[in-house]
C-alpha cells in the first residue's frame, strides 16, 4: 500500500467515526430544536466552516464560481448530502445510532455496487462477483439484524 492509499484509508476511516457521532449528536440536536431546524443549521456551519477553509487553503474563493460552471447533475451531491444528515438526525433516535448507521451503510454499499458495476456518474466499471454480492448480502442482514 502507497503513502497516499494509506492516507486515504486513514482519512476514511476517521471520517466513518466521524459519521456515528455525527448520527448521534444531529439526532439529539434534532430533538432538542427540530429535524428540519437543526439540518439547516448544520449545513449553514458546514458551509461557513468549508469557505473558510476554501480561503485559508486557496486563497480565493474561486472554487464556488467553478462550482457553478460545472453541469447542473454534479450539484445533486448537496441533495444527497442533506438527505443523508437529515435521515440520520429522524432515525438515530428512533431506531437507535448502530440502526441508522448499519441502514445507511448497506444503502451505501448496495447502491455503490450498482454504480461501480455500470459505471454510472462516470466512474470506472467494476465487476460485482460473488465475493462482493456476499459481502452485500451479509451487511444487508447485519443491518435488518440491528433492528431487532
Amino acid at each position: 500500500m502507497t503513502a497516499s492509499t494509506a492516507g486515504v484509508v486513514a482519512l476514511c476511516a476517521v471520517a466513518g467515526l466521524g459519521g456515528a457521532v455525527q448520527a448521534a449528536v444531529m439526532g439529539r440536536f434534532g430533538e432538542r430544536i427540530g429535524s428540519f431546524e437543526a439540518l439547516a443549521f448544520a449545513t449553514l456551519l458546514t458551509a461557513l466552516l468549508a469557505g473558510a477553509a476554501l480561503l485559508l487553503l486557496r486563497r480565493s474563493f474561486a472554487g464556488y464560481a467553478d462550482g457553478f460552471r460545472s453541469p447542473v447533475w454534479l450539484w445533486s451531491a448537496a441533495l444527497m448530502s442533506a438527505l443523508i444528515v437529515f435521515a440520520l438526525t429522524v432515525a438515530a433516535p428512533r431506531i437507535g445510532t448502530t440502526a441508522a448507521i448499519a441502514l445507511l451503510i448497506a444503502g451505501n454499499l448496495g447502491t455503490a455496487a450498482v454504480i461501480d458495476r455500470f459505471g454510472w456518474f462516470g466512474v470506472d466499471e467494476a465487476g460485482l462477483g460473488w465475493p462482493r454480492l456476499l459481502g452485500i448480502a451479509l451487511l444487508a442482514v447485519g443491518a435488518a439484524l440491528t433492528l431487532r
